[in-house]
C-alpha cells in the first residue's frame, strides 16, 4: 500500500488552504504521467491522489499545487501560478507532502 497526501497553510492567514487543485504525476521514461488529482478540501488538504491499495514503484513523483486561481480568489497578487514538487518514493510508505505557501514565497518538507 502507498499513499502520497499534501495538506496546503497559507501562512500569509494562518489558515488552510481552501480550493487548491493539486495533480500527482509520476516520472516515467523522461515523461511525467498524471495519476491524480484533488481539490484541497475545507481543511487544505489532499488525501485521494492516488489509489491506496496500489503499492506505487519506487521512482520520482511530483506534486503541482494551481495556486493561481486560488490567489485571484483572494484578491491576492502572488508570485507563483504553480508549484511543483518533485521528490522520490523507495517503498510502500505513506509520503506525506504539505506546501506552506504565501504569495511571494513557499516551503515544503516531508511530512508524516
Amino acid at each position: 500500500m502507498s499513499r502520497i497526501t499534501s495538506h496546503v497553510l497559507d501562512t500569509s492567514k494562518g489558515k488552510p488552504a481552501v480550493g487548491i487543485a493539486v495533480v500527482l504525476f509520476m516520472e516515467s521514461d523522461h515523461h511525467w504521467i498524471e495519476l491524480g488529482r484533488e481539490v484541497t478540501n475545507a481543511d487544505g488538504r489532499a488525501t485521494a491522489l492516488a489509489d491506496p491499495d496500489v503499492v506505487l514503484p519506487r521512482g520520482d513523483y511530483k506534486l503541482r499545487f494551481e495556486t493561481r486561481q486560488y490567489f485571484e480568489r483572494n484578491g491576492i497578487t502572488a508570485f507563483y501560478p504553480s508549484i511543483e514538487i518533485v521528490f522520490h518514493v523507495n517503498s510502500g510508505e505513506h509520503y506525506h507532502v504539505p506546501l506552506l505557501l504565501s504569495p511571494f514565497g513557499y516551503s515544503t518538507y516531508r511530512g508524516s
